[in-house]
């Protein structure tokens, strides 16, 4: 694996994508309840470490606002749109926090439709991109297999949310490391 291809925390943005009440509703219950942990547990290590986060909404007066599990680990007033991607004409345009950082860690929901477009989207803007596996949900698992497939041969990385964790700080000397790895605990 090339250096490049870890999460830099001075490198990276963290994207939550679409992870709203009526969404959540039709999702199965055991992985919504995994996706949820592990979005608060990078929502919470972004926080520690100075990482920019966005997140948006789709269409929210007919799917809801963002979830109330993770609500209060996300700083600011979310992205609303209609577009699919979040980077659509409607979507982060002037929203996007440091155009400086080029790792976009991305998290939410549906893996299959906003999740898959967006990264698209970001990959065209030669924006390394990290989807995390276990942050990323769609109604059926062959819609979530597919979308992961797709993304991967698109040019994401696929990861998970303690490599994330783990690849941002670096180091066991890490000043953060002892508080951020409590979160995995």
């Amino acid at each position: 694996m090339r250096a490049s291809s870890l999460c830099h925390a001075d490198r990276s943005q963290l994207l939550i994508v679409d992870i709203q009440d009526k969404l959540a509703n039709v999702m199965p219950e055991k992985i919504l309840a995994q996706l949820l942990a592990n979005t608060n547990i990078l929502l919470q290590a972004a926080s520690e470490l100075t990482i920019p986060i966005i997140h948006t909404e789709q269409y929210p007066q007919g799917l809801g606002i963002t979830h109330a599990a993770i609500q209060a680990n996300i700083p600011g007033k979310a992205i609303e749109k209609t577009c699919f991607s979040s980077c659509g004409a409607d979507g982060m345009g002037d929203h996007i926090a440091d155009e400086t950082r080029d790792q976009w860690i991305i998290l939410g929901m549906e893996a299959h439709i906003c999740v898959t477009q967006t990264c698209m989207d970001l990959l065209s803007k030669n924006k390394t991109v990290i989807i995390v596996a276990d942050g990323v949900c769609s109604r059926t698992k062959a819609n979530y297999n597919n979308a992961i497939a797709r993304m991967r041969q698109a040019g994401a990385i696929v990861a998970n949310t303690e490599s994330v964790l783990f690849e941002w700080l670096g180091d066991a000397t890490h000043s953060q490391f002892k508080t951020l790895s409590k979160l995995i605990r």
